[in-house]
């Protein structure tokens, strides 16, 4: 049989040891996962915010990488996020359904109590402050990571989706969210490492997260008025089974809804865009262009591009050059030798002596036969006569 027995107030004494139980399965449990992601948090995000450090660069490789360094960070996130909706719903029942005392709230009295420890640890007054189940000393601890958490899970939420932020922040947000998650990391970790590792292990070692229960002897000297409270009977107000049942019923529904709105949430938070950031690839150096087949040395010099060729039409040239030697004598109203050769058709027909121009035979056409005796008052030069016998030769196109 169990040496443990069930006060009056619900609180489990172990007779023989005077033992309390403080802290049930469940919030073991809790902290457990609480702090093996907070570890992990701290750990990854270390690693990245100091890069260049020798042990950051060892921790990378021995996970496997930026990219896996990334992930694990990001799991850890997950978990911490759900750890923090299950823990919501944890006080709300022991609140709710326990009717359990808000004994975690800060009062005025945590203020006297600073004081009088200050003044205990400086020597001056002789006993520490009589505190309750919760000192300020773990009061500051559990809202520093309460105002942490949210801090963290904003500035998280604006470097995991940077695109979605910069649509209502202007784009400076990012950085400065990147710099305040990087500061409060670094406070938080060293918060754990001096202050909570000094409270559990140094000072004296709670074994409370361990075991779940806590000696009277360091009830007494810890939380002496929760010992009183607890001997008097009083520590906790009076519940009826019934008065429990009745309120899961409206409990469980409400924490049901909440919980799935902050499941969305927590869904929104991953997987509202695809982040920014990226690891590039190494540098890689790689020839600009390889030929398939190597070029012969010494290259051959180019071959010279012809020019276009140019076909000569009566539009195009022909009619201009009869016109500047020809149209004075040869026109539609001299008409010298009953020839004009101011438009086509009339060089067709020609005059006195048959057709000027005979397509395609340069010579049957008297303008050729002419021009090549010489002689002619409008001589035509013998680059100018071998444009007319080409155009000639080629049909003697109009346009």
């Amino acid at each position: 049989m169990s040496n443990t027995t069930e006060s009056a107030q619900g609180v489990q004494v172990d007779q023989p040891n005077h033992t309390f139980v403080r802290f049930n399965i469940s919030e073991r449990i809790e902290h457990w996962v609480f702090i093996t992601s907070f570890i992990t948090l701290g750990t990854t995000g270390l690693v990245q915010r100091y890069a260049e450090s020798p042990i950051s660069k060892a921790i990378v490789e021995v996970v496997g990488g930026i990219e896996t360094l990334r992930l694990i960070h990001h799991i850890a996130a997950v978990t911490t996020m759900l750890v923090v909706i299950y823990h919501i719903g944890a006080v709300g029942y022991r609140i709710y359904v326990q009717r359990a005392r808000l004994t975690m709230l800060p009062v005025i009295n945590d203020a006297v109590n600073l004081y009088q420890s200050g003044l205990y640890y400086l020597g001056i007054r002789k006993e520490p402050p009589q505190q309750g189940r919760y000192t300020f000393e773990e009061k500051i601890e559990y809202w520093a990571v309460v105002w942490g958490t949210i801090i963290m899970a904003i500035t998280g939420f604006m470097m995991w989706n940077p695109i979605a932020t910069t649509r209502i922040l202007p784009g400076q947000f990012i950085p400065a969210a990147k710099e305040a998650h990087g500061l409060e990391a670094v406070l938080a970790v060293l918060a754990i490492l001096i202050w909570h590792m000094y409270q559990v292990f140094i000072r004296h070692f709670n074994k409370a997260m361990y075991t779940g229960k806590i000696s009277e002897k360091e009830m007494l000297h810890d939380h002496p008025l929760e010992l009183a409270d607890i001997k008097a009977g009083v520590a906790k107000p009076p519940v009826t089974s019934e008065g429990i049942a009745k309120r899961r019923r409206i409990y469980f529904p409400i924490y049901a809804v909440v919980a799935a709105a902050m499941l969305v949430g927590v869904y929104f938070f991953v997987g509202y865009e695809e982040t920014a950031i990226k690891t590039l690839p190494p540098e890689e150096q790689a020839e600009i262009f390889v030929p398939f087949t190597p070029t012969p040395l010494p290259t051959a010099p180019p071959t010279p591009t012809p020019p276009p060729v140019t076909v000569l039409t009566w539009d195009g040239g022909i009619g201009a050059l009869l016109d500047a030697k020809c149209v004075a004598c040869h026109n539609s109203t001299s008409k010298l030798s009953g020839l004009d050769l101011s438009y086509y058709q009339g060089a067709l027909l020609g005059g006195d002596s048959g057709p000027a121009v005979v397509p395609g035979d340069a010579e049957k056409s008297n303008l050729i036969i002419v021009q090549s005796a010489g002689g002619h008052p409008g001589q035509l030069t013998d680059d100018e006569l071998s444009q007319i016998e080409d155009w000639i030769t080629n049909g003697a196109p109009e346009n």
